[in-house]
C-alpha cells in the first residue's frame, strides 16, 4: 500500500524530471513519510482518514471547531462508534494531535478538507464550513502546501471557492501551491470495505495538482483514480449519491403502490433479484436518512438552475424520499383507528432514530421525522436506540429523550411499536411475540402476522 507500487505515470514523470520543482519536493516529502498531514474536520470521514494517515506512517495534525472534540482525543475517547478508543490511543502513540488553533496549518505540508455541506431550509447549498475553514487557513497557507477538499459539494466549487483564497495569499497553483478534489466515500458500519480499500478519486486543478494530490492519497489508499479535473471529481461524486437517492425514491414509491394493491414489495423485490443480469435490488423504508442522500443531490439541482436545466428527475426523487414520513405516519394513524384508539393520546414506541443499522449517527434520519410528526398528532412517543442513548442535539429538533431498554413487558405497554431502523440488536422474535401492534417499514415480519402492518 502507498510508496512507489502505487505511483501513477504522471507522478513518475515529475520525479523524472531534470529539474527538481515543488511538485518533486512534494512528493518526495510523501514517499519518505517526511510530510505532516493536517487535518480539517474530526468526525465521520476526518477519524477514518486521520488514523489510516497515521497507520501508513505520517505525523498527523487534526483540527475541529469543537473544543469537547479535542478534549475527547486527549482523554484517548473515540467520538465515534466503528473507532475504537484504543484505535485513538494508537493514533496519538503514532504521533496524532488534535487542536482548535489554525496556526498549527502552517506547519502541514498536506490539508484535508472534511467538514460538513449541509443544505439550508430552502434545499440551498450551505458552504458555510468550507468558507470558515478556508478563513481560518488562509493567513497559514505557504508555498510547497497541498490542500485537498473532501466535503461533497457543487461542481466548480474547488475552483470558484477555494482557488481564489489561495491565489488571494500570493500563491500559484500548479507551480509552488496544490489543490486537489477528492470526495470521501466512508461508509459508516461497513464491515466489509475501510478507508484503504475504498477506491479514491482524484482531480487536481492542474497535471502537478493531479500528480501531488495522488502522491498523497497513494501512499495510504490501495486504488487511486485519477480524473480530469476537480469540477469533474466533485461531479463524481453526486453522481454516486444521486443513483442511490434515485434506486430509493424508485422502490419507495413501488411500496406506496404495492401497498395499495395489497402486494409485498420486500417479496416482489426479492424475487426479481433472483434475475443473475439487469437488476439491482435497493430496499424501501421511511424515507432516506445520512449526511449524503438527502442532501447531495440537491448540490446538483441548484448548480444545474445556473445553466438553466431543470434536474426533475432528481428532484422528483428526494420529493418522494422525503415523503415517506408521511406515508408512515398516515399508515399508523390507520392501524390505530382500525383498533378504534385514537392517535392523541395513544403510546407509541419508534424503534431505531440513527439514519442506518448499527451506526449511532441520527443526522437527517427518517426516524426523528416520523417522530415529528407523531409528536404533532398530541400521541406519546418513546424510543428505543442502544446506539443513541441519549436524543442528541440537532439544529431542527429538540427532544428530551433518552432510549428504553426493550422487554417484553415494555413492548406490551404500547399501542404501537415501529420498526424505523433495523439495528441487528433488536431481537425480531421477542418484539413480534410481545407487541400488540406492529408498524413495519423495513420488512422484517410476515404482513400476514395479525398483528403486523406493513408501512
Amino acid at each position: 500500500m502507498g510508496n512507489l507500487q502505487n505511483r501513477p505515470s504522471f507522478t513518475a514523470e515529475i520525479m523524472n524530471s531534470a529539474s527538481p520543482s515543488p511538485a518533486a519536493a512534494f512528493i518526495e516529502a510523501i514517499e519518505t513519510r517526511r510530510a505532516t498531514v493536517g487535518v480539517v474536520g474530526l468526525g465521520y470521514v476526518g477519524i477514518p482518514l486521520s488514523r489510516s494517515l497515521a497507520q501508513a506512517g505520517f505525523r498527523v495534525t487534526g483540527f475541529d471547531i469543537l473544543s469537547e472534540r479535542i478534549a475527547q482525543f486527549e482523554r484517548n475517547e473515540s467520538p465515534i462508534g466503528h473507532i475504537s478508543d484504543d484505535d485513538i490511543k494508537a493514533m496519538r502513540a503514532a504521533g496524532f494531535s488534535a487542536t482548535t488553533d489554525f496556526a498549527h496549518a502552517a506547519a502541514c505540508d498536506a490539508v484535508i478538507i472534511c467538514v460538513p455541506t449541509p443544505l439550508d431550509a430552502h434545499r440551498t447549498p450551505d458552504l458555510g464550513f468550507v468558507e470558515n475553514t478556508m478563513a481560518s487557513l488562509a493567513p497559514h497557507l505557504r508555498a510547497g502546501q497541498l490542500l485537498s477538499l473532501e466535503s461533497t459539494t457543487w461542481p466548480g466549487t474547488t475552483q470558484e471557492v477555494l482557488a481564489p483564497v489561495i491565489k488571494a495569499a500570493g500563491l500559484t497553483i500548479g507551480e509552488d501551491f496544490f489543490l486537489v478534489y477528492s470526495p470521501e466515500r466512508e461508509n459508516p458500519g461497513d464491515k466489509k470495505f475501510e478507508t484503504v480499500t475504498i477506491p479514491k478519486i482524484v482531480g487536481g486543478q492542474t497535471a502537478a495538482c493531479l500528480a501531488a494530490g495522488s502522491a498523497l492519497y497513494g501512499a495510504v489508499i490501495d486504488r487511486i483514480v485519477p480524473v480530469s479535473s476537480t469540477k469533474t471529481a466533485e461531479m463524481v461524486k453526486l453522481v454516486e449519491n444521486i443513483h442511490r437517492s434515485v434506486n430509493i425514491g424508485l422502490v419507495n414509491e413501488l411500496k406506496i403502490a404495492c401497498d395499495g394493491m395489497g402486494l409485498d414489495i420486500f417479496e416482489i423485490i426479492e424475487a426479481a433479484a433472483t434475475k443473475p443480469f439487469g437488476f439491482t435490488p435497493y430496499y424501501p423504508g421511511p424515507g432516506v436518512g445520512g449526511h449524503c442522500i438527502p442532501v447531495d443531490p440537491f448540490y446538483l439541482t441548484w448548480k444545474a438552475r445556473e445553466y438553466g436545466i431543470d434536474t426533475r428527475f432528481v428532484t422528483l426523487a428526494g420529493d418522494v424520499n422525503a415523503a415517506m414520513p408521511d406515508f408512515v405516519t398516515d399508515k399508523v394513524v390507520r392501524a390505530l383507528n382500525e383498533r378504534d384508539i385514537a392517535m392523541q393520546g395513544a403510546r407509541i414506541l419508534a424503534l431505531g432514530i440513527a439514519y442506518k443499522p448499527d451506526v449511532e449517527d441520527a443526522r437527517e434520519s427518517p426516524s426523528i421525522e416520523v417522530i415529528k410528526r407523531l409528536l404533532a398528532w398530541n400521541a406519546k412517543v418513546d424510543y428505543s436506540d442502544p446506539h443513541v442513548p441519549v436524543f442528541p442535539k440537532m439544529r431542527k429538533y429538540s427532544y428530551d429523550l433518552s432510549s428504553i431498554e426493550l422487554t417484553p413487558a415494555t413492548l406490551a405497554s404500547y399501542d404501537a411499536v415501529i420498526m424505523l431502523t433495523a439495528h441487528s440488536v433488536f431481537d425480531t422474535d421477542m418484539i413480534a411475540s410481545s407487541a400488540r401492534l406492529i408498524i413495519d417499514t423495513r420488512g422484517l415480519w410476515r404482513q400476514d402476522q395479525p398483528n403486523v402492518v406493513r408501512a
